[in-house]
Parts: C-alpha cells; sequence; structure tokens
C-alpha cells in the first residue's frame, strides 16, 4: 500500500491517498485455537466472533445496503449518519457499518463484510471524526466505539492479519487510549461518564489482546513488526498498580506491580 501521511489534531496518522494491492497469503492464515490468549480469557473476541476462513468481502461501502435501508425504516440512524439532519435518510457516505453481538454463518454473506481497503477508509473516516467540536466527546466517542468494534468484527470473520490490519489494529488501540484520558477527565464533571470509561477500558484491552494475537501469527511467519514492543508497552503501562490475569505473555505481567497507573504519561506516550 503506498499512502501519503498527516497528522491530525487527535494524533491519528491519516492516510490521503490509499492504492489497494493483492491481499498478502498472511491474511488467509487462521487463528489457532490452542493459543493461550483465548484459553484464558473466555470473552476473547477473536473466538467469539471468527466463522469462516473463507470469507471474502464484498462490501464497497462503509455500510451494507441492506443494513443501510432497514435502519432508515426503524430510523436508527446516529446523528453523524443522518443526510442533512433527517433521521429517516442517509446515504452511503455518511452510514457506517453497526457492530452486530449475535451471528451465525447461516447469518453472514460476503456482501456484508467489507474487504481491507473499505475497512481502512472507513476506521480513517472515523477517527477524523475525532477532531469534531459540534458535539460533546461522549456523543463523538459513543459513535466511534461501535462503529470501530465492527471494524475488528469484520477483519475477525475474515481471518485479515496482513500488514494494513496491524495498523488499523494499532490506531484503534490509539483511539481508546486517548479516549480513557478524554473520559477520565468527565467522571468527575456534571456528566457522570464512569461506565463509559469502563466500557472503553475493556474494549482497549481486547482490542490490545486482538493486536497481540495478530503480532504473534505473523511473527510465526518471519514478519515482525516495528511498532510490536511499543504497543506491548501499553499492556504494561495500562495494569501497572492491578492484580491482573496473565492474558498476552507472561513476562508483560511481572511489571505490572506496585505503582499508580497515570493516564496523561501513557497518552504522551504515543504522541
Amino acid at each position: 500500500m503506498e499512502s501519503s501521511t498527516r497528522v491530525g489534531k487527535s494524533g491519528f496518522r491519516r492516510a490521503q491517498t490509499v492504492r489497494p494491492h493483492p491481499v498478502s497469503a498472511r491474511s488467509r492464515v487462521i487463528f489457532e485455537n490452542s493459543s493461550s490468549t483465548r484459553d484464558s480469557d473466555p470473552n476473547y473476541e477473536s473466538r467469539e466472533l471468527l466463522i469462516s476462513s473463507n470469507l471474502v468481502g464484498t462490501c464497497p461501502d462503509m455500510c451494507p445496503a441492506k443494513e443501510r435501508i432497514q435502519r432508515e425504516r426503524l430510523r436508527d440512524l446516529a446523528v453523524f449518519e443522518r443526510l442533512n439532519g433527517n433521521p429517516v435518510k442517509t446515504s452511503p457516505s455518511l452510514a457506517v457499518k453497526k457492530f452486530c453481538r449475535t451471528l451465525s454463518s447461516n447469518e453472514v454473506h460476503s456482501s456484508d463484510l467489507r474487504p481491507t481497503l473499505v475497512l481502512q477508509n472507513t476506521l480513517k473516516y472515523l477517527l477524523s471524526l475525532m477532531d469534531s467540536s459540534e458535539h460533546p466527546f461522549e456523543v463523538v466517542h459513543d459513535f466511534v466505539f461501535d462503529r470501530t468494534r465492527s471494524i475488528r468484527q469484520d477483519l475477525s470473520m475474515q481471518n485479515i492479519i496482513n500488514e494494513e490490519a496491524i495498523e488499523m489494529y494499532e490506531e484503534m488501540v490509539k483511539f481508546h487510549i486517548i479516549s480513557h484520558q478524554k473520559l477520565a477527565k468527565r467522571r468527575s464533571g456534571p456528566d457522570d461518564s464512569s461506565s463509559l470509561h469502563y466500557l472503553n477500558m475493556e474494549q482497549l484491552t481486547k482490542c490490545l489482546l486482538s493486536l497481540y494475537e495478530v503480532y504473534d501469527i505473523n511473527r510465526r511467519l518471519q514478519f515482525i513488526n516495528k511498532h510490536e514492543m511499543e504497543f506491548h508497552s501499553f499492556y504494561i503501562l495500562l495494569h501497572i498498580g492491578y492484580k491482573i490475569p496473565i492474558m498476552v505473555n507472561p513476562w508483560l505481567s511481572k511489571f505490572c506491580c506496585e505503582e499508580n497507573f497515570h493516564d496523561t504519561f501513557m497518552v504522551d506516550f504515543i504522541k
């Protein structure tokens, strides 16, 4: 993939041009069920979402047309998806596929899944909303939070574990880290964001675990990502001072003790 990048106010990389190229062989490797990460975390999303290694997405838009039409009929459009503010009208350039908690192999078709390039462009669009001042951060976070879960779901269903997938997981981890700090500041304010803060932390942990799983598979294929150690360090910073189960490499957990975790330090670390 060839792209030129710039950094937005929120610290996310923004690609200005993206040229597709053939998907590498890594994207077709099936996640192994024997992973220690999966065994230690029964809620680990990759095991829940993995349906078929043969699924290849063909949806050209951020949201499948079938879902878009259904949500228009049900008036289930987020404020960012409404065409000219109309709660029953959207467009392919505004609607973004929602996360679906319960799926079966009989319900999923290639037309429901977005290929790598569409997922990349969808993520770039979602992260661009982080710089928006038109709506409260809680509103922005709620929308991006759900739609990035859907991106992770599409990645898992198609077993996409190539370099592009790694970059997407890394950007989503950064989204949750920045949200962690912003929501923490609001917990003592007039709006109680404690539940949002907790849910964000939960998804940050799951997103990190998914990223580590992809790192591990790529390592076995003789590919080591240049950001791997940086993102492993986030797990340490995230759990300093907490008694936690060993969900990733055991050596990480030995660092997570005795100290207080500082939100601002972890955010500064990614800038």
